[in-house]
């Protein structure tokens, strides 16, 4: 699956394009307005490839913006193989965090703000230098100098309720939805995480104290900047540059968690203190 920047041959065919991008931008940010349930974009700006997913998902984030502050920094799903299958997709999905969405542990949310919020268990990385864009892509190890910090967060997601069962025909509106990124909470920063063993970070989730789920950063595309390489490669190859100061959230170290009102999240990663978040 390409991941190159949309083009056309024709302008009658870039006009439809781009009429199709805008009402399917818009019907977004409507869904989520309203918090609406989960469906199916519809016929009239259905997205006929991934290259047309990311061109609704670049003005939806940019309409999402006037609300939510600007993209600062990005994130990337469906990481394994299996989940990509299970949505008919063959590569992961990146999308942008926003700004005013970015809070620091420990922190609270309300479960009445979203149509389903799940949350994820990740390994963060702030970067201190620019990945442009550079031919072949990037490698861990090209990354890897970039890398400034280090850091455990959760992310906040927004499903609105969808039907797993039926994703598999879906795909391309995950791509257009912004992966359903509705923030992150980000814990300790740390800058000298070379002496960590990325791939080797255990992650401990906790659901009220009670111990719900185990990950380690094996799980994220084998390791963590490897994850990583793959969100520059693909940024590079639509023309983008990931900058000094953004952050990217670099998967789930354990399965998804739909939370309660009432109840309070806990995050262990490996070599960092733990971070909360309290559902009300």
């Amino acid at each position: 699956m390409t991941t190159h920047r949309l083009a056309s041959g024709r302008t009658g065919s870039r006009s439809r394009a781009d009429a199709l991008v805008r009402r399917a931008a818009r019907w977004l940010v409507d869904q989520h307005r309203e918090r609406l349930p989960f469906c199916g974009l519809p016929a009239d700006c259905v997205p006929v490839d991934v290259d047309e997913a990311y061109a609704i998902q670049d003005a939806f984030v940019a309409a999402k913006a006037r609300d939510c502050g600007a993209p600062v920094g990005w994130k990337i799903a469906l990481s394994n193989p299996a989940m990509q299958r299970f949505v008919g997709l063959d590569e992961p999905v990146a999308g942008r965090l926003h700004a005013r969405q970015l809070v620091a542990s420990p922190a609270r949310t309300r479960a009445a703000a979203y149509g389903r919020l799940l949350i994820e268990f990740e390994i963060a990385v702030e970067l201190g230098h620019d990945l442009p864009p550079r031919p072949g892509g990037y490698t861990r190890e090209r990354v890897a100098d970039a890398v400034a910090a280090v850091r455990p967060a959760f992310e906040l997601a927004d499903d609105r309720g969808a039907d797993y069962a039926t994703l598999n025909a879906h795909g391309l509106q995950l791509v257009a939805d912004n992966a359903w990124n509705e923030g992150a909470i980000f814990g300790e920063r740390r800058t000298d995480w070379r002496r960590l063993e990325l791939a080797e970070l255990f992650g401990i989730v906790t659901i009220d104290g009670q111990q719900v789920g185990i990950g380690s950063g094996r799980d994220l595309m084998g390791h963590p900047l490897d994850a990583l390489a793959w969100l520059a490669s693909h940024a590079s190859g639509r023309g983008r540059t990931m900058r000094a100061g953004e952050v990217a959230i670099l998967g789930s170290l354990v399965t998804s968690k739909f939370p309660l009102p009432g109840e309070r999240l806990g995050f262990e990663l490996e070599g960092f203190d733990p971070i909360e978040l309290q559902i009300d």
